[in-house]
């Protein structure tokens, strides 16, 4: 038993994958790649504190928690997790009215209903987001990687905080905007010249690092981190959230916590998907939901603001090669040891050098190609692609993703809606008989259509309707039956079903219609007459 469930337990750690084996080489890759992504998640995680309106280390605890916890457990390797801006900006107005402490009590609720949802196995709902809909969920996410760094190039201090508004700071200008731009520039240089040269470091850590000498052996007067906060701290302590335990205080963390689940599991599940196509990779959606859900109530008792997936921060590790749980575990243990021995050196690093790197992941993850196809796919999976964008961008990402699937939803139900239309012709089995064959799926979109299919005063004593080209799909396609069935009663005429399949068939069945089954053929070419008096459909 002991053997079985240490095996059980290897397997869901899964350090390695059939892609990435963890030789000597990988380790080294996914060390430094780890570190590249830490020194990228301190002014992401100081900023998005900022943002929530919380201490800069309840960002950065949050992201060393959640990152370590997904890192081990979560369903991608690869994938970074961390305090993000999405699930800030709703944080911001429940510290506001009710102070940080009901924060905390909230991002735990919120990890217990991540992990209902990844036992319920819920999490595979992600695969009915279309293709057009990831599209601008990459494009949107990119552009706000953009829009967020702009607030570096202002006057440290001249706003509340790097994380807020850019309209209430003050833009840098002259001499220190120039060595910001060049600054910049030369790390996107480096980023992009590197992998030419060698591959034994990454890019992006090369960038950091050169550009980082740079500044501190001439002196260069340009924003740092330490001109965000000071990230010094200890490490983070067991907190039980000081909140009254009663109904009240439910009522109010449980809208929050409801909100921030979703932002965290759609962020987190459309994340799994990207790195997923980049390394090959498949399923884990529920894995994923447990581990964010156990993450995050972890977090909540350790005074952490929560987080989900950084597509930014796991493009870069993905970028700079890391493939294995140990890149993520790495890059937390090095996001700690900043916060408790390395405070002054890290806050020496020019923002500069982490926003060309941020702005390479920008270039690397727009979807540049939805450029040229938007002139080529259907014009409503264009329509999809812009919208998910501009909504990303101008509210969040579960809201663009909401709006993305339902608009496609109705454009697929409309399209099927206007596929129903009918064959007519004579019986060849029963003599002036009119068949009307059936083509295109019988549902609500397409009920209406099907009635205006038949010509009751026109047609013979008897009709067949056959359903060999068709499907019927739901109640409002057997009320569309049963509707022409009693026109046709009232004209004193005949009418037939046929071809039913077997799962129409058993949907009539359900809806008290089909008593009498057929024996002859149960999965196929099923024969029945309605009778509109007793409600019966009778088989043949």
């Amino acid at each position: 038993m002991a053997r079985a469930l240490l095996a059980s337990f290897a397997d869901s750690l899964a350090l390695t994958n059939p892609d990435a084996p963890l030789t000597p080489t990988q380790w080294r890759t996914d060390i430094l790649s780890g570190l590249t992504v830490a020194l990228a998640l301190v002014p992401e995680a100081v900023a998005f504190a900022f943002v929530a309106g919380v201490h800069p280390l309840v960002g950065l605890y949050a992201a060393f928690i959640v990152g370590l916890i997904t890192a081990v457990f979560g369903g991608r390797p690869g994938m970074i997790s961390g305090a993000t801006g999405a699930l800030a900006v709703v944080m911001v107005s429940l510290v506001a009215q009710h102070g940080v402490e009901y924060l905390f009590a909230t991002v735990v609720l919120m990890g217990l209903i991540q992990i209902f949802v990844g036992v319920m196995r819920w999490g595979k709902f992600i695969r009915l987001v279309p293709h057009p809909v990831m599209l601008g969920f990459v494009n949107g996410l990119a552009i706000v990687i953009f829009l967020a760094q702009l607030g570096q190039f202002q006057v440290p201090g001249s706003a509340e905080s790097a994380g807020h508004g850019m309209a209430n700071g003050e833009w840098l200008s002259g001499l220190p905007l120039m060595l910001m731009l060049s600054l910049t520039a030369v790390t996107m240089a480096i980023i992009w010249v590197m992998p030419r040269v060698t591959t034994a470091i990454p890019a992006p850590l090369a960038g950091i690092g050169i550009v980082a000498a740079i500044v501190i052996i001439f002196g260069l007067d340009v924003p740092r981190v330490g001109d965000l906060a000071s990230i010094e701290g200890g490490l983070p302590a067991f907190h039980i959230p000081m909140v009254e335990l009663s109904w009240a205080t439910f009522e109010i963390i449980l809208p929050y916590a409801l909100i921030l689940a979703a932002i965290g599991l759609i962020e987190s599940l459309l994340t799994l998907n990207l790195v997923g196509e980049m390394t090959n990779q498949r399923g884990g959606a529920s894995q994923e939901c447990i581990a964010q859900g156990v993450s995050n109530t972890v977090t909540g008792f350790f005074g952490g603001m929560g987080g989900c997936a950084m597509i930014g921060q796991s493009m870069i590790n993905v970028k700079s090669g890391g493939r294995t749980r140990i890149a993520g575990i790495a890059a937390a243990l090095f996001l700690l040891a900043f916060i408790l021995f390395a405070s002054g050196l890290i806050e020496q690093i020019p923002l500069a050098a982490l926003v060309g790197v941020m702005f390479m992941v920008v270039i690397g993850t727009f979807a540049w190609n939805s450029l040229t196809i938007l002139r080529k796919v259907p014009r409503t999976d264009a329509f999809v692609t812009v919208l998910v964008t501009i909504v990303t961008v101008a509210t969040d990402l579960a809201t663009a993703v909401v709006v993305g699937v339902i608009v496609s939803a109705l454009a697929y139900a409309w399209q099927n809606a206007t596929r129903i239309h009918a064959i007519k012709r004579e019986s060849r089995t029963e003599e002036g008989a009119q068949v009307y064959e059936i083509q295109g799926p019988l549902f609500f979109g397409s009920a209406d259509g099907f009635m205006e299919i038949f010509d009751v005063e026109a047609d013979p004593e008897v009709v067949i309707v056959d359903f060999a080209g068709s499907r019927v799909a739901d109640q409002s396609a057997l009320q569309a039956i049963e509707s022409v069935a009693l026109k046709y009663e009232d004209a004193g005429k005949r009418i037939q079903l046929r071809h039913l399949s077997r799962d129409c068939h058993q949907l009539l069945q359900k809806a008290g219609h089909l008593v009498i089954d057929s024996d002859d053929d149960p999965d196929y070419e099923i024969a029945v007459d309605y009778d509109v008096r007793t409600g019966i459909i009778g088989g043949h």
